[in-house]
């Protein structure tokens, strides 16, 4: 790699964030199962009334998880100046710092990958321009689309 050393995140943020992502899923099974009852008890309305209460609750209390569940994830993730519960740029910037360095060194792979060396200076060419409008390199004697002799 580019010699980036990565920032460690916290136990606690790691920990917030995974708190949150199981509440997340486990609003998510909520929410679907209240389609689940639906489905197993179509047709059946016998006791409506309560089962519709029943099923009411658990969905809105499973969107509920989830937003809460999607909040908690991103405090965890981006930290609490990061996400921007805390109103402070420079704390905001110490908790996005191992994502700024990481994003530097995905730039830095893809740079690699193009064989583009950062800080080299690009070699100056120079091209003639025939009568047909084909851009031949210098030193061409002739044209590289039509042939006439530049």
């Amino acid at each position: 790699m580019w010699g980036i050393m990565s920032e460690p995140i916290s136990p606690e943020r790691k920990g917030l964030f995974y708190f949150g992502t199981v509440l997340m899923v486990l609003g998510f099974l909520s929410f679907l199962s209240t389609f689940v009852t639906f489905a197993m008890h179509f047709g059946d309305f016998s006791n409506f009334a309560g089962q519709a209460k029943s099923d009411m609750f658990r969905a809105f209390g499973g969107m509920i998880l989830i937003v809460i569940g999607g909040a908690l994830r991103g405090v965890g993730a981006r930290g609490l100046a990061g996400s921007g519960v805390v109103l402070d740029p420079e704390r905001a910037r110490q908790d996005l710092k191992p994502y700024s360095r990481m994003a530097g060194g995905m730039v830095k792979d893809a740079l690699d990958a193009a064989d583009i060396k950062p800080g080299r200076q690009a070699e100056r060419v120079v091209m003639i321009k025939c009568a047909c409008g084909k851009l031949n390199e210098d030193g061409s004697k002739f044209c590289q689309e039509c042939g006439k002799p530049l």
